[in-house]
């Protein structure tokens, strides 16, 4: 193993996490604090947060825009996402350390406990909850904290045992947006549901993509993530393409049924259309490349289709 904050060990840093006399007590609390906001995995964070403010924003009636409503569920959403993930974390420590894309996590180096952490996800989840449920009311904090719940305890343990955790895990990733909306409007309608279900959809090309790319990175902890037993196989690329073609439709759910106009419409066929090509490249030559393009097309397609429907409702 490489070495790591206390000096040259030979044991995994999972073995480190239980002793305590391997912790630095030099380390000072801004040390600790930055740590904290790897684990919380800010960046990713963000990116949840803003499917809800956008979600929010079209739910919103005509002149009810509070700002100070929407910062509350900016943090909310932001530290129940970081609770969301450190516990992940917690939870998949011994896997961590045999990935390359997670060997540098502050449980894996060891220089945050798991105590520490799970310290840190608790007072974060318990806090996010408590300001979607006091600021928005029950439904909202409600709506928070079962989707910290299926991710922690649902999605985060399946992961080990089937790929079908993809699927369970789509739940709790397409919660952002119909929370925002729930928390604009103070109930759950169509309009909730139909930011859901264009949310789930993408979830499937956008997170097969990615385990496409990293498919031997996973498969060093056990993780079989792409939807069929073989892997990169030819099935697992159909699959991909199929979903793609799900998302087309599910994108432009909101026109059918009124929420939003023709314009948005217009964008969600588009970003379909550039998600798809590369989809189609994939079923066709089962490359890397083409998965990665097509990862970073679904990057783009979720919060650009996301603003149209935010601007069409303006």
């Amino acid at each position: 193993m490489a070495n790591n904050t206390f000096g040259a060990r030979t044991e995994p840093p999972f073995l480190l996490l239980e002793r305590p006399e391997a912790y630095s007590t030099t380390r000072t609390f801004g040390h600790r604090l930055r740590d904290v906001a790897v684990l919380f995995k800010l960046r990713l964070a963000s990116l949840v947060v803003v499917s809800a403010v956008f979600g929010y924003l079209v739910g919103i009636p005509a002149g009810a825009f509070d700002l100070n409503s929407m910062v509350i569920l900016i943090i909310a959403g932001t530290i129940l996402t970081g609770a969301s993930n450190a516990l992940n974390q917690v939870l998949e420590v011994r896997e961590d350390t045999l990935m390359r894309r997670t060997a540098e996590r502050p449980l894996v180096r060891g220089t945050l406990s798991t105590s520490e952490a799970v310290w840190a996800a608790f007072i974060a989840g318990g806090l996010g909850t408590f300001l979607l449920w006091s600021t928005f009311g029950p439904l909202t904090g409600i709506l928070g904290f079962i989707s910290l719940f299926m991710y922690v305890a649902l999605y985060t343990p399946f992961k080990k045992r089937s790929s079908w955790a993809v699927f369970v895990g789509a739940f709790p990733g397409a919660f952002p947006p119909m929370l925002g909306y729930v928390a604009a409007t103070g109930h759950f309608d169509l309009g909730a549901g139909l930011l859901f279900a264009m949310q789930f959809m993408w979830q499937f090309p956008h997170f097969w993509a990615i385990a496409w790319v990293l498919d031997e990175d996973y498969a060093r902890a056990g993780y079989r993530l792409l939807p069929s037993a073989g892997g990169r196989d030819g099935r697992s690329a159909f699959l991909i393409l199929l979903y793609t073609l799900f998302l087309i439709p599910a994108g432009m759910l909101p026109w059918v049924f009124g929420l939003v106009g023709p314009w948005a419409m217009a964008v969600a066929l588009i970003m379909g259309v550039v998600m798809l090509v590369p989809a189609l490249v994939l079923w066709n030559k089962k490359e890397i490349p083409a998965a990665r393009r097509l990862m970073f097309a679904s990057f783009m397609y979720l919060p650009l289709v996301q603003l149209a429907y935010v601007l069409d409702r303006i």
